[in-house]
């Protein structure tokens, strides 16, 4: 069995690395850097910045379903009929709109160890405890895309009419079912628009994951500057590199929004 999973590894690793669009066979680095400072391998800093891209484009993937989730959670809540319910979502998204996100990243990064090092310490427990900074950077920019996100949702909710609702319920079905089966697609379709906007600015906001040490692209690029003294060269491709993660995800969001489109019109 160890055998026969190192031999997966391989493959795995093997076709990883013949379809790597950077330091692949027919990688961008491969083919326009050989023999500059951006090659791959230990000549340049191809490689770094192709890991960098990897690590923005996880945490921005990694973020986006645990953002949406509780971004409707709190959206349910902000059209709940319990008031304390409606006050709770109306100040969580308040406070996560509010607050830059450096600071939000800050404070979960740092204050959540601290936070676990005092509950540790009670129980006698006194090493030191370090959160890792890809899993705090994803915390940080879910509640933050959460926030922004059920604002979207919420508008999306009361723009379907309540004789869904009540259709729903006029066939016997139970409200979980009337949502999961009537509400929510019609409400994927009309926050579409507003929710490719918010992933637009959290693909960029992963940027602030450098700061506690994540090497994404704005860091490997901050480490290449400060090495080989060339800040327009790699600035300058690391802009090149958020232009072409984003217009990767403009079409695949325009496909996205034309697929919904077409399911609509069938109906």
């Amino acid at each position: 069995m160890g055998g026969s999973s190192s031999a997966l590894d391989g493959v795995f690793t093997w076709i990883m690395t013949i379809f790597d669009p950077f330091c692949g066979p027919a990688g961008m680095f491969t083919w326009l850097a050989s023999g500059t400072v951006l090659a791959c391998g230990d000549t340049g800093w191809g490689d770094e910045l192709a890991a960098g891209v990897k690590v923005t484009v996880a945490v921005a993937i990694c973020t986006l379903p645990i953002g949406l989730l509780i971004g409707f959670i709190v959206a349910l809540g902000q059209q709940a009929e319990d008031r304390l319910l409606r006050i709770a979502a109306g100040i969580y998204t308040t406070i996560f709109r509010g607050m830059p996100e450096l600071l939000t990243l800050f404070i979960i990064y740092y204050g959540a160890q601290i936070l676990i090092q005092s509950v540790l310490a009670k129980f006698g427990y006194d090493e030191r405890i370090e959160i890792n900074a890809f899993l705090a950077g994803m915390i940080a920019l879910s509640v933050v895309f959460s926030a922004y996100c059920s604002e979207v949702l919420l508008s999306a909710f009361r723009a379907i009419p309540k004789g869904q609702y009540e259709a729903g319920d006029a066939l016997g079905m139970r409200r979980w079912r009337t949502m999961l089966l009537i509400i929510v697609p019609q409400l994927v379709r009309i926050a579409l628009p507003g929710l490719s906007n918010l992933w637009m600015i959290l693909l960029k906001d992963t940027s602030y994951v450098s700061i506690i040490g994540l090497a994404d692209i704005l860091r490997q690029t901050s480490i290449a500057v400060r090495v080989t003294k060339e800040p327009f060269l790699f600035y300058t491709l690391a802009c090149l590199l958020y232009l072409a993660l984003a217009m990767l995800s403009s079409i695949g969001l325009g496909y996205i929004e034309r697929w919904s489109r077409r399911s609509e019109a069938a109906r």
